[in-house]
């Protein structure tokens, strides 16, 4: 019995000498970050100015979800108003119409994924009871998704949208007024194409689908026909990213052929399928990134690559061979 004693209090000597080195090497560690931190909600995110310079919006919490508010442009962040009040899901993609008249975003019903398009009037005052105004819904038609395509500047009222209604494994593009919720069915999706791409005036100009192995095809849109111009293999990367100014072109991301490992910006032509490959990347390290567009001339005034630790910005100037580029450094 005494040796059983002895064991026992030798084994609690030893413990307590190894909780106590424990806690002198925690006492030394940092302190814990909140995990609140990393995962929650920010407190100010997607930040925008209306069009017509009027106001400014932004995603903020609302009844424990991210939803829209709108200031106006020389009122205080305390004076912002909520525009959505969704407590169930938050509201990632909003935006204002090209005349700064609504906002429009979509939003599912309890992660169903059947995405509404719905429109709100920033100036428009709740009704008695309510802590939002009433946000029309677009496209009221139960267990369908909707599909932003096309925002045209010179008719701001008009949007062009892709809804599965009739087929829910496909989407139908209709012409949508914004202000009545009229809509008009522009083309009908029985060739299953996957994606519709529009020039900047909001004509349907080409459209995309999934090959049998895997890749892109593109074709074009003449009248009610389809051409194939363009395919790459599931091995390969081609996508537009929006029409030039005059309407004839299209700026392309593509690394089509053998010789291409990483993917380069082009200029594309919808009537002959060629492509003019203009930029990529000096150091031949990384993919093409994106390219940001002036909202006054329509051209390219800057092009983005993405490193494993910094982001270069190619800045143009009246010639493409004229690039300076610049790191942002980011933390890890």
């Amino acid at each position: 019995m005494r040796k059983a004693l002895l064991l026992l209090l030798a084994i609690g000597l030893l413990a307590s000498g190894a909780v106590a080195e424990e806690l002198e090497y925690l006492d030394k560690l940092p302190p814990l970050i909140d995990r609140e931190i990393f995962f929650g909600d920010p407190e100010i995110a997607g930040g925008k100015i209306s069009p017509d310079g009027r106001f400014i919006s932004f995603l903020k919490t609302y009844g424990g979800q991210l939803n829209i508010w709108v200031k106006g442009i020389d009122e205080p962040f305390d004076a912002a108003r909520p525009m959505s009040a969704d407590t169930t899901r938050p509201v990632f993609r909003y935006g204002w119409t090209r005349d700064g008249k609504y906002l429009l975003y979509i939003q599912d019903k309890g992660g169903n994924e059947n995405f509404h398009a719905y429109v709100v009037d920033p100036t428009e005052k709740p009704k008695e009871g309510q802590d939002v105004p009433e946000a029309r819904d677009l496209t009221p038609i139960e267990g369908v998704r909707v599909y932003f395509y096309s925002f045209p500047e010179k008719t701001p009222d008009i949007i062009y949208i892709g809804l599965n209604d009739r087929d829910e494994r496909f989407h139908d593009v209709y012409r949508l007024r914004i202000s009545t919720g009229e809509r008009e069915l522009v083309w009908e999706n029985t060739e299953e194409m996957s994606g519709f791409i529009f020039d900047l005036d909001g004509n349907l100009r080409m459209t995309t689908r999934q090959t049998e192995d895997g890749g892109t095809e593109f074709f074009r849109v003449e009248g009610k026909d389809l051409v194939s111009i363009y395919t790459v293999t599931n091995e390969e990367t081609a996508y537009i990213l929006r029409f030039q100014k005059e309407g004839k072109r299209a700026y392309m991301v593509t690394n089509k052929g053998k010789e291409n490992d990483l993917t380069q910006l082009a200029i594309f032509d919808p009537e002959t399928g060629k492509t003019e490959y203009v930029e990529s990347d000096p150091d031949k390290e990384v993919d093409f990134g994106g390219a940001l567009f002036s909202n006054v001339t329509k051209q390219i005034v800057a092009t983005t690559y993405e490193g494993e630790r910094a982001i270069e910005f190619a800045f143009t100037g009246k010639t493409r061979s004229s690039k300076k580029h610049t790191s942002i450094s980011r933390s890890n």
